[in-house]
């Protein structure tokens, strides 16, 4: 990242949720019978890796066959109008954001269309399902896990996100619960260091009381709303 962006995006579950991707947290959120949690640590990956393999399998497929929203395209839009000026930061780990045609997303979660190689670390796109145990690119062992960041490992891009929010004027958080760290804390940071807030969510978060501002609604139509409201300005 060469240069603080001027406004900061935090993009949650909220986001593509009405696009058709599952957050895996609401009431209906598992997945044959397994809690999330119970498929996203290492400790599950150890102890079974042919269960996690095939969860994510499940959920690299199911972000196949869904379509951007119009809150993605508005997004893209401004940043098709800001370039660097703009930096989207995203705990979700489908790839709609690209797909409606953002360059400037910043993965702390990691990517579902990745995999990461055990043996000699190297990141490279997911050939496909990864339970069949496919080779490494880089060295040919057959080590390839999600390139997702699980409970307890140390999420992407930290200290150019800690930059970020030094330098930007604006932070707005789309579609977040709020209930995972560090992001739940990345309001206060910003707002410390002078920048506005704004939420946009369905309903209140366990963080809606530290933004200056609220609003509640669906992605798709509070996005494109205040995306408006920027470029026009």
């Amino acid at each position: 990242m060469t240069a603080a962006p001027r406004i900061v995006v935090l993009t949650g579950a909220g986001i593509s949720a009405e696009s058709g991707v599952p957050t895996f947290r609401d009431a209906g959120g598992l997945w044959e019978g397994h809690r999330v949690e119970d498929v996203a640590t290492p400790e599950a990956f150890d102890a079974d890796p042919e269960t996690v393999q095939r969860f994510y399998d499940a959920r690299r497929r199911a972000v196949a066959s869904v379509a951007t929203n119009p809150a993605h395209a508005g997004l893209a839009a401004l940043e098709h109008e800001l370039g660097d000026e703009l930096l989207v930061v995203t705990q979700n780990v489908d790839d709609l954001h690209e797909r409606a045609g953002s360059t400037r997303v910043l993965h702390m979660h990691g990517e579902l269309r990745l995999a990461r190689c055990l043996v000699c670390e190297v990141r490279s796109d997911a050939p496909g399902d990864l339970l069949p145990g496919p080779p490494c690119p880089a060295c040919g062992e057959r080590t390839l896990r999600p390139d997702v960041v699980w409970f307890g490992e140390m999420p992407y891009g930290l200290d150019d996100i800690d930059l970020a929010l030094a330098g930007c004027e604006a932070f707005v958080a789309i579609g977040t619960s709020g209930a995972v760290h560090p992001a739940a804390g990345f309001v206060l940071t910003a707002e410390a260091l002078g920048a506005t807030t704004l939420e946009l969510n369905l309903a209140e978060s366990e963080i809606t009381p530290f933004f200056a501002e609220t609003r509640l609604g669906p992605a798709s139509l509070l996005v494109p709303e205040w995306v408006d409201e920027v470029l026009g300005g």
